[in-house]
């Protein structure tokens, strides 16, 4: 994956964030300042990048797809600041830093996670609508992949899986990733599409990529937890096994992991041939993803 490339769309992507975020001085103050400190607290930018890629992939402009890039990544961090409390996963580092709870008291991390989800549908709703879709398939999208169904219904599997003394099927744990991971993953690469106007067909292609591409994200997510380490990470590691959590290597072992991982991600390469050269930032990235280490 080309670095420049990384680099230069991430600059873009915070420049953005930052236009559409109050200032930390705005009032309240603490809650901008908060909401500030979770997003701006480093990441990959996977979720806007995937986005911005997939307009172009369908021929689209990376400028009408800011805004939806933008949302995704404020509906993001929302729920890794709710992910991190005390009484979902207790985490205090994250991207190594304080967590959003730590740093400013459970209180204030909830209501910065809950304004950050409030936001990204503001910004949302200042997409360019296109001839096939309008504001309001914009925001059916998103809300749908992060509700109930989707995003908060793998949290609550994942919640209801920990520290019990049976793991989840194969099936279970492969429905909690879809729900919990690969949905708003999904979600971020068909809204960047959708601003390109994309076909049914183009759009559909891209569901494929994104589901797969998000479970062999997970995949490998649960390996670093194991062969990882904190510093390398930014958060911390060998939780999920301390919390009795399902996971792939828990089922299957490492080798069988990463096996799946390279299935998944091989899946998610077929998926793009219907766009052939102009896909060949979301090759990279997946096959970027698949070889990461932190």
């Amino acid at each position: 994956m080309d670095a420049a490339y990384l680099e230069t769309r991430c600059r873009l992507v915070d420049k953005t964030l930052d236009r559409f975020l109050p200032k930390a001085k705005t009032r309240p103050a603490t809650l901008h300042e908060a909401m500030r400190y979770s997003l701006f607290a480093g990441g990959k930018r996977l979720r806007p990048v995937l986005c911005l890629a997939a307009a172009e992939a369908c021929g689209g402009t990376v400028e009408a797809a800011l805004a939806p890039a933008a949302a995704v990544e404020c509906l993001h961090t929302y729920t890794l600041v709710h992910d991190d409390l005390p009484c979902m996963d207790d985490d205090d580092l994250r991207r190594g830093m304080p967590t959003c709870h730590v740093k400013y008291g459970e209180g204030i991390a909830v209501l910065a996670g809950d304004a950050l989800l409030t936001l990204s549908f503001e910004i949302l709703a200042q997409t360019p609508p296109t001839s096939r879709y309008g504001v309001g398939s914009y925001v059916s999208e998103l809300a749908v992949a992060s509700g109930s169904r989707h995003l908060i219904g793998g949290q609550v599997l994942d919640l209801e899986g920990e520290g019990t003394d049976v793991l989840l099927s194969p099936s279970q744990l492969r429905y909690l990733h879809e729900s919990k991971t690969a949905a708003l993953l999904t979600a971020a690469i068909r809204l960047g599409a959708m601003t390109a106007n994309a076909t049914p067909a183009r759009l559909e292609s891209l569901t494929v990529y994104g589901r797969s591409l998000g479970l062999a994200f997970q995949v490998i997510d649960d390996i670093l937890d194991v062969t990882s380490t904190t510093e390398k990470l930014g958060k911390s590691v060998g939780k999920d096994e301390a919390t009795a959590k399902s996971t792939y290597p828990a089922l299957f072992g490492l080798e069988k992991s990463r096996k799946e991982a390279a299935r998944l991600t091989s899946q998610a390469h077929n998926a793009l041939k219907p766009f052939g050269k102009k896909a060949a930032v979301l090759h990279e990235i997946a096959d970027y993803l698949l070889g990461r280490d932190y």
